[in-house]
């Protein structure tokens, strides 16, 4: 499977216990795109239609993604999710969008932080495996049933889709205060499945049944919105089966994907300002970089996150600025109506191409993750 338009998803450099919460963004650079996207339209699977299932489309029988756009909610803080309808007769729950994981499970039982949940006695089409199932996450685990039902996706490609479904029966750390979700959607491939990868993740259900391309793009953006609002923004789009170029300006760039189980790519550099932290590209790379959309950090080893944290001291302009606040202890606050974005520097982190001579840099703005209240924490 591939994956385009990663535009703001998070960076995860394995293994840290450190934390660093920026939320990234694309810049365009000055390179010359080292793949050209064939963003010509895509005709419809013969068989998908045969079985009554067809794709987003215009009358015409092209392919496009319009209704597509838009189908995220969420921010940067509480995750992305969509909307879909699980079972027969059909309940509606919204399902986190993660390409840290590859099963698709909904919340079965009753928890203080959701509102509602999946009932499995309510759907004639569910239908059991009698197989127990637990996954553990970077935050929080759950435990469950696997077993598979029908869903349809509102703002997604038409018809109904038969998929694997855990039913979440005891979790720990997993639903969190303030969220709006009640399920997760793993995007990755199927060696993370559980408890085994004959488990088939969603989207490998999804081509198979639609004949949508083996594609899938994810722009998110939450980033700067305050987790403060009662009610989530349209927050991004999941388009299924390729890439919707009014998303986006300029050219796509693409990383190889270095081994498919999480989409692990190779950092080459971070650069703080300026400011090249020369260290030995295996140090980026402990034990391995993934692209995780479910995960709002950007987690750095911990000689990475030390070099980084020494070169904002360094380049802010903000006179004996505290390491407590990178390690938690102290906030650094303003008053409403000031803006100190100017006293921090960008960071930018480079990817290799998918032409190994070339690379393509995210940069990192300090504004791109607070939010607003009377004073405000600077989350750099």
């Amino acid at each position: 499977m591939l994956l385009y338009g990663l535009l703001l998803l998070s960076l995860s450099f394995w293994t840290s216990h450190s934390v660093f919460k920026i939320p990234l963004k694309m810049f365009a650079g000055k390179f010359n795109a080292s793949v050209q996207l064939d963003l010509r339209t895509l005709r419809k699977n013969q068989s998908a239609v045969e079985s009554g299932l067809s794709l987003a489309s215009d009358p015409a029988g092209i392919v496009n993604f319009l209704d597509m756009i838009n189908n995220l909610k969420g921010d940067s803080g509480r995750g992305y999710y969509m909307q879909m309808v699980i079972g027969t007769p059909g309940q509606t729950l919204n399902i986190l969008v993660d390409t840290g994981s590859s099963n698709f499970a909904v919340a079965a039982a009753e928890h203080p932080y959701i509102t509602h949940f999946y009932n499995r006695a309510l759907s004639s089409t569910y239908q059991s495996s009698g197989r127990g199932v637990a996954v553990k996450y970077t935050q929080g685990e759950w435990e469950g049933e696997l077993g598979t039902d029908r869903i349809t996706i509102p703002q997604g490609p038409s018809g109904t889709i038969t998929i694997n479904i855990a039913a979440i029966l005891k979790s720990e750390g997993f639903f969190l205060p303030g969220i709006n979700w009640q399920g997760i959607l793993g995007l990755a491939y199927p060696l993370l499945a559980r408890p085994d990868p004959s488990v088939e993740p969603f989207f490998n259900s999804v081509v198979g049944q639609t004949g949508i391309p083996d594609v899938f793009s994810l722009q998110m953006c939450g980033a700067g919105v305050s987790a403060s609002t009662t009610a989530d923004p349209a927050g991004g789009s999941l388009i299924m089966g390729g890439v919707e170029p009014t998303l986006y300006r300029g050219s796509v760039w693409y990383t190889p994907v270095l081994e498919e189980w999480y989409y692990q790519v190779e950092v080459l550099k971070l650069e703080v300002g300026a400011q090249n932290l020369n260290l030995d590209c295996k140090e980026y790379n402990s034990d391995k970089a993934i692209v995780d959309s479910g995960t709002t950090l950007l987690r750095l080893p911990g000689n990475v996150f030390s070099a980084v944290v020494e070169a904002i001291m360094q380049t802010s302009l903000i006179e004996d600025f505290s390491a407590g606040f990178f390690e938690g202890t102290k906030l650094a606050c303003w008053m409403r109506g000031e803006s100190p974005w100017r006293l921090f520097p960008k960071i930018s982190i480079y990817l290799r191409a998918t032409n190994t001579s070339q690379s393509f840099r995210i940069t990192i703005l300090p504004q791109d993750s607070t939010g607003s209240c009377d004073l405000v924490p600077v989350v750099v």
